[in-house]
């Protein structure tokens, strides 16, 4: 029996399930293993908003950023396990279903809001139908690329934040920076 009221509702209180991404305008996310562009005002915006969460990712996302993320809980999804043997700070699963239940504990745990997915291709793929919120950074290029984000059913989500910035001296493109909420 929890303690105080506020253990009870982190005991209860289900997470939201978030994909964060950076996408082009032609669905492109990326590209031999990497993103097709350097963004240092999405990669602040993509610091705040993961912050404190647990974060979800495939393996060849973690590959591409090095290194566990600090201040969040990285729980990779891989098939498999023995290119992980010796990398200390992330939690290494064999199932998406694996992954996405021990982020809902870890942020249950850490009192966060949020279970943030952020790649790659296949994990998009495999849970947008689960999310309850998108931020999605659309950058204004469309360059080619082998790994895209899955459509933005406009039956499904409903956009409820815009923000334009101006793109800084480390931005290689222009952004907009949006907020889906699942529809119903």
């Amino acid at each position: 029996m929890p303690d105080k009221p506020s253990d009870a509702a982190t005991e209860t209180t289900q997470p939201e399930l978030v994909l964060v991404a950076a996408v082009g305008e032609n669905g492109v996310i990326g590209v031999d293993g990497a993103m097709p562009w350097h963004l240092s005002s999405d990669l602040k915006r993509f610091k705040r908003i993961t912050l404190g969460c647990p974060v979800v990712m495939g393996r060849k996302t973690f590959q591409s950023i090095g290194r566990p993320l600090p201040g969040r809980e990285n729980i990779v999804v891989s098939r498999d396990g023995d290119w992980a043997r010796d990398i200390a700070g992330i939690t290494l699963v064999s199932s998406l279903e694996d992954g996405l239940a021990a982020a809902t504990d870890s942020a249950r745990r850490a009192g966060a809001s949020a279970v943030m997915v952020i790649g790659g291709g296949q994990i998009y793929a495999a849970t947008i139908d689960q999310a309850d919120r998108l931020e999605i950074t659309r950058v204004h290029v469309s360059p080619k690329g082998d790994t895209r984000f899955p459509d933005i059913d406009p039956a499904r989500w409903v956009e409820v934040a815009r923000e334009t910035p101006d793109p800084g001296p480390k931005d290689s493109a222009a952004m907009t920076f949006l907020t889906y909420r699942r529809v119903g």
